[in-house]
């Protein structure tokens, strides 16, 4: 009983100085792209703090793991919420951003609740596989950036397709859509964008630069960008983001992916693990609702957000 005793406390000890070293670590992200990537698994650092906290209280202090960890995901769940209005007014529209992945097999059911549930505005990103089906099912919409791999469905007809980012940005610029659209309000324009994944140096931070200098030139009031931003809201490069952006995060630690096997490794989640699919709007609109959809046939679930124009 002794020895099984003391290879428990050699496993606890050893986690709990790995998850020690990957929280220090990753406050390195404040100035380093490269150490900014361990900030996304975040979450996973504080249950496994947490796991061996519960088992070495007797063992050490679990006081310092548990702040580091902490301040990497705390500030998410504190950040004041902006304004927020009730269900039921008349100039609510209804977004859903949605990374369709390019290998879903899925496809009909896929589009089938994607139509159930009549979005005003369909952000799609991978869309190309799935495009001729949504294109059929949804005949009523309006589509911009048709041939994109990022496209935007709306039941309303763009009065513009707005993507001025210069051929400059090369390959460094996402896939972007854009449409500016006209209510009893005025005017308000839509982006949808797909960044690349964290781990390739400086290249996402780049596409976050890209995307703010792109905002600059619209009108910040009831601008809303959306998208698979495979990047999550501990993570120092987001929070520079989204000061950078202007706009308000309306999706908060909202866990999206994956939605149920992990692409790659083969694993299933009986959950999403990490939050990358964000929804931003300006000062414009309240946030009426925020949701998660089900499980269809893409590694991402959907995200869906109410907002309603501000009076």
């Amino acid at each position: 009983m002794e020895h099984v005793r003391s290879l428990f406390t050699a496993v606890a000890i050893l986690l709990a100085l790995v998850c020690t070293g990957w929280a220090l670590a990753a406050h390195g992200g404040r100035w380093s792209v490269r150490l900014d990537v361990l900030t996304h698994f975040a979450p996973f650092v504080l249950a496994g703090v947490l796991l061996t906290l519960v088992y070495g209280l007797l063992v050490a202090d679990g006081g310092p793991r548990v702040v580091a960890a902490c301040l990497l995901v705390a500030p998410e769940y504190l950040r004041p919420a902006g304004r927020s209005a009730s269900s039921g007014t008349s100039d609510e529209i209804k977004l859903i951003q949605f990374n369709a992945w390019g290998r879903n097999r899925q496809q009909d059911a896929t589009v089938a609740w994607l139509k159930a549930q009549s979005p005003d505005i369909l952000v799609v990103e991978e869309a190309s596989i799935i495009a001729p089906k949504l294109k059929a099912e949804l005949a009523g919409y309006h589509v911009s950036c048709g041939a994109c791999s990022v496209m935007i469905f709306s039941k309303a007809r763009p009065i513009a397709h707005d993507v001025p980012a210069p051929a400059s940005e090369g390959r460094i610029r996402p896939p972007i859509a854009g449409a500016t659209f006209r209510d009893r309000h005025g005017e308000f324009t839509v982006f949808g964008t797909h960044y690349t994944w964290p781990v390739h140096g400086g290249w996402q931070q780049a596409q976050g630069r890209v995307i703010a200098r792109l905002l600059k030139q619209f009108p910040k009031d009831r601008l809303i960008l959306s998208g698979d931003f495979n990047s999550t809201p501990w993570s120092f490069s987001r929070r520079r983001e989204d000061a950078m952006f202007g706009l308000e995060r309306r999706t908060r630690g909202l866990f999206s992916w994956p939605a149920g096997r992990i692409p790659r490794l083969g694993v299933e989640t009986p959950f999403p693990l990490l939050p990358i699919d964000h929804v931003y709007a300006g000062p414009g609109w309240r946030t009426v609702k925020v949701e998660r959809g089900p499980r269809l046939g893409s590694d991402h679930y959907p995200v869906i957000v109410t907002l309603a124009a501000s009076s």
